[in-house]
């Protein structure tokens, strides 16, 4: 999710305000940020939270589906020469596909960031352009980036806590 809030960012800083060079660069220190804190909780011992088989199943169709709807939703706004409708239209199938995966793990914050996502891309249609692509860009790359982590975080405390619950071992 961090990846993909940064590749949202970068594409609306070109997009947008037709930005090159470092300004490209800047949202991944962002994602490398969360990574590096992403790396650090996947190294601490336990499992932390594993998604159950239906919930996996979900998340690959689910992904499945939603490379699909980028390509048919890119397809289309650029086939009716509406490029200011790229970035909310990415929103919007991004966000949808974080429904099924709410349902299907029984996880209520995917289904406010697939909201915040769906909501960010309609804000964008209705502002126009050219501010309703970094309406929806934007609101996209910050509600994965936050729901990033979120999710390391909770990682974390779900090893933190598992550690603390299990016996020290005796020397």
């Amino acid at each position: 999710m961090g990846f993909f809030g940064a590749v949202f960012a970068a594409l609306t800083v070109y997009w947008q305000w037709h930005a090159s060079g470092i300004a490209l660069a800047v949202p991944f220190v962002v994602f490398a940020a969360i990574g590096v804190a992403a790396h650090q909780v996947i190294r601490l011992p336990g499992d932390g939270i594993r998604p159950s088989e239906r919930a996996e199943r979900t998340i690959t169709w689910s992904s499945i589906a939603e490379g699909i709807g980028l390509f048919i939703a890119s397809n289309i706004v650029i086939n009716i020469h509406r490029p200011d409708l790229l970035l909310p239209a990415m929103a919007l199938v991004v966000g949808l596909h974080f429904l099924p995966i709410a349902f299907a793990a029984s996880f209520r914050p995917f289904y406010v960031l697939g909201t915040g996502l769906i909501l960010g891309a309609i804000f964008g249609v209705l502002a126009g352009p050219p501010a309703g692509g970094a309406i929806a860009g934007f609101a996209a790359a910050g509600c994965l980036w936050i729901a990033s982590a979120i999710a390391v975080r909770r990682d974390w405390r779900s090893k933190r806590a598992a550690m603390q619950a299990s016996p020290e071992p005796c020397a």
